[in-house]
């Protein structure tokens, strides 16, 4: 009995590792599809290095890599791999509930931060228009303010005089109407809205590791009992 629960425990482990694993890959060729393509890196002019292009490719990344040790841990039942997957799965863990509690404690430092460089970003974006120069600060406002129905960080009146053709809301020229709200305005109710979701979805995560954690200790004891440890 005790050795069949271990090899469903086994083959169990193996199946989630492999559907996260192909997760991580999609997440890693999207970033990858998006640094390729997308210009959607000057809004936030003091992180331009860290957009969400870099984000999901890191993230795909670091997925991939923990999910293929513990695949690959629970199916040769190797003892190095599977510690190597506990510890990674512990320290990533760690990092997301310290950002988690990071951002909690320093929301009005963050939120603050965030509204300046949009500023800047902004401010920058109008100056090319004014100019006549191109470049990727505007073209990133009309991604945005597109791909949202939004204009400007609170709303329309943030351009001016200089409001850009991304922010009307219907196809007619000239424009007879505007987004109402702002960008920056949009996703911080959004993200009001949806605190609730966020935190559970950070708290299921959170089960999911511990419960990988959980799988791949309980598979390394029984490796180690066995005599098993560096099976090949």
């Amino acid at each position: 009995m005790a050795q069949t629960c271990l090899k469903c425990l086994k083959y169990t482990m193996c199946l989630v590792n492999f559907l996260f694993f192909m997760c991580g890959t999609a997440v890693f060729g999207f970033g990858l599809y998006m640094m390729m393509n997308s210009k959607v890196s000057s809004l936030i002019p003091s992180l331009a290095s860290l957009n969400l292009a870099n984000i999901l490719f890191i993230i795909g990344i670091i997925i991939t890599c923990v999910s293929f040790l513990g695949f690959l841990g629970a199916l040769k039942e190797n003892r190095c791999l599977l510690i190597a997957f506990f510890i990674l799965l512990f320290l990533l863990m760690v990092v997301e509930l310290a950002a988690a509690c990071v951002m909690l404690v320093y929301e009005g430092e963050i939120d603050k931060f965030l509204q300046d460089d949009l500023q800047r970003s902004l401010q920058k974006s109008m100056k090319s228009e004014k100019s006549g120069n191109s470049t990727y600060s505007e073209d990133d406002w009309d991604i945005i303010q597109t791909t949202f129905n939004c204009c400007g960080i609170y709303n329309a009146s943030d351009w001016v005089d200089k409001i850009p053709g991304s922010c009307c809301s219907t196809p007619v020229t000239p424009c007879n109407k505007l987004w109402e709200k702002g960008c920056y305005t949009k996703l911080k109710d959004w993200f009001d809205d949806n605190f609730l979701s966020v935190g559970i979805g950070l708290i299921v995560l959170c089960v999911i590791e511990v419960l990988g954690m959980c799988f791949s200790m309980t598979l390394f004891c029984h490796i180690s009992r066995s005599g098993l440890g560096y099976k090949l």
